[in-house]
């Protein structure tokens, strides 16, 4: 099953680095693949729905035919870690061809990316520079992976 990130702009530094670790994680887990996107140039005032359009077509062309599209946006429901175990779980059990993850740039997701969600996903109700949604994410799905091997990493509760 694959298991991809998409998310528009490039992470540096420290949580380029923690972002990397994450990913070669998960990759012991799913097939996993991730693209960092160009941001579109914002032309000023009233030029985010454009953006947003732009930035959202490269996205979708990311997702893999056949897979569910996973949108982080603040409207989204929260999940917690083995929620995000079961739901991975659920696609293996159903053979699906697995799910991509969609993070948008500074304007946020298309209203096609919304519309053609199969989840809309919040990761609490602040406002997380890509960078920063990227790096939980990550580590959120090497989690789901140890959760679904029964691994040590997750305490959960007792």
């Amino acid at each position: 099953m694959k298991v991809g990130v998409a998310v528009i702009g490039r992470a540096k530094g420290a949580v380029g680095d923690a972002i990397s670790e994450y990913e070669t994680r998960a990759r012991r887990y799913f097939t996993f693949e991730s693209a960092e996107l160009k941001e579109e140039a914002y032309r000023g005032r009233g030029d985010a729905p454009r953006v947003r359009d732009e930035e959202g077509k490269r996205l979708l062309a990311r997702v893999p035919a056949g897979c569910d599209v996973i949108a982080l946006h603040e409207t989204g429901k929260a999940w917690d870690s083995p929620k995000l175990a079961a739901y991975l779980a659920d696609l293996q059990v159903r053979a699906s061809p697995g799910a991509a993850f969609l993070i948008g740039g500074a304007y946020g997701l298309s209203d096609e990316i919304l519309s053609r969600a199969t989840h809309l996903l919040s990761l609490g109700a602040f406002t997380l520079p890509h960078e920063l949604a990227r790096l939980v994410l990550t580590e959120q799905l090497y989690r789901a992976g140890t959760i679904l091997r029964g691994e040590p990493y997750h305490k959960g509760r007792e």
